[in-house]
């Protein structure tokens, strides 16, 4: 009762001092978990663009062999014109050699 408002504050003040101290080590420990959960993150990021990247060089790979594909059937259809055409100048050839001149 005859406690006077400064010391009742005062021997408030104390406590709530360490609290605070301890309070800040809390903090601390919340502010480190919280960065190590931000670089846990960037990882996952990191993870996630190498996986996306993979998937980007499969695709390029699968373009590639399309490619090679088309330009194998454009060999094979020249080669199957070239065919057709010896044959058919060897035909003429044949046609022409039974003709009496």
């Amino acid at each position: 009762m005859g406690v006077s408002r400064r010391s009742r504050r005062h021997d408030d003040a104390a406590p709530a001092a360490r609290r605070g101290h301890h309070g800040s080590e809390r903090e601390r420990e919340r502010e480190r978990e919280r960065e190590r959960e931000r670089e846990r993150e960037r990882e996952r990021e990191r993870e996630r663009e190498r996986e996306r990247e993979r998937v980007r060089e499969r695709e390029r790979e699968r373009e590639r062999e399309r490619e090679r594909e088309r330009e194998r059937e454009r060999e094979r259809e020249r080669e199957s014109r070239r065919a057709r055409r010896k044959r058919e100048e060897q035909a003429h050839k044949e046609r022409t050699a039974l003709i009496p001149c």
